[in-house]
């Protein structure tokens, strides 16, 4: 498979759509994973997860956020997105393995979403044993999917990161089924590891979802097929943004400031705009300034969608 690796600060994401209005369908969503430990009240404090929040409120967190996994314990990041975001800022998840092997992580984030009563704008359950932590919710011109990459068919912590066939088949129905101009998935494993683009680190290469290659492969055909804008995933601690025939993988790496004490890893984040037009991320990382504001890095990247 060909790729085209991209680093930096600012991507831009794009499609050959025809013309449309720029503002009924635009907006913003956010990107923040693996700030696991590193929020709550007993962690609040700039050089931790709240350091990422405040510099997101200041950019503007847009619509709602989406965490690609290891968000333990998740009630700790749902009280610091509530403290500043707002209690009514949406929230969506993203089961990781460090979730998956804590029960209490795993039915907290069951109940977070039973019946879909804390979740909006979800369309599609996930199937049999996963209908909490596995979804699909549309946003305007947009559809966005959750899978968990631990659900084996009966149980959602049974599997160490594949796209199983359960969970394959549920997925290539959902992407059947949405009518919506732009497809964006989200998953805790990367398909296709990468360094960082910073530090040029690479971690977990063949051990997330490329140690099953076959399912691997037919994971990301489906996306092709479907034309997925990007899947965004976690896991490394390492940003990066890679083209795969014609798919993006934006691995967000770590939210979690000066608290992960085991990687070089510079602390990101992201916010995508999504216009009638195109697709624009912009990523955010924090590499020398004790103060956490996130402007260190920048560069700038544009590529349109065949």
């Amino acid at each position: 498979m060909k790729s085209i690796f991209l680093s930096g600060l600012l991507l831009l994401l794009s499609s050959v759509v025809l013309a449309q209005s720029a503002t009924s369908d635009s907006f913003r969503f956010a990107v923040t994973a693996d700030m696991r430990f590193v929020s709550g009240p007993e962690k609040d404090t700039i050089d931790k997860y709240r350091g990422v929040l405040e510099a997101l409120q200041k950019v503007g967190a847009g619509e709602f956020m989406v965490s690609p996994g290891d968000i333990d314990p998740p009630q700790n990041v749902r009280w610091s997105i509530n403290k500043y975001l707002g209690i009514n800022y949406p929230w969506y998840p993203v089961v990781g393995n460090h979730e998956e092997e804590t029960k209490e992580d795993m039915t907290w984030l069951r109940n977070y979403n039973k019946d879909g009563d804390a979740l909006p704008r979800i369309v599609n359950h996930g199937p049999a044993g996963t209908e909490e932590t596995t979804f699909s919710f549309d946003f305007k011109n947009a559809h966005f999917v959750v899978i968990n990459e631990y659900y084996d068919g009966t149980c959602d912590t049974c599997l160490d990161g594949d796209v199983s066939d359960p969970l394959y088949a549920w997925l290539r129905d959902d992407l059947q089924k949405t009518t919506r101009k732009y497809i964006f998935i989200f998953g805790h494993e990367p398909a296709f590891p990468q360094p960082d683009s910073y530090t040029f680190n690479l971690r977990h290469y063949g051990n997330s979802l490329d140690k099953y290659r076959q399912h691997r492969d037919r994971f990301w055909n489906l996306l092709e097929e479907n034309n997925v804008v990007a899947y965004f995933c976690g896991h490394t601690h390492c940003f990066s943004a890679v083209v795969i025939n014609n798919v993006w993988q934006i691995d967000a790496a770590h939210a979690r400031g000066g608290g992960d004490k085991s990687s070089t890893m510079p602390s990101t984040f992201l916010t995508v705009d999504v216009f009638s037009d195109k697709v624009q991320a912009t990523v955010y990382r924090n590499i020398d300034d004790p103060k956490y504001r996130y402007r260190d890095y920048t560069a700038t990247f544009e590529l349109r969608k065949k």
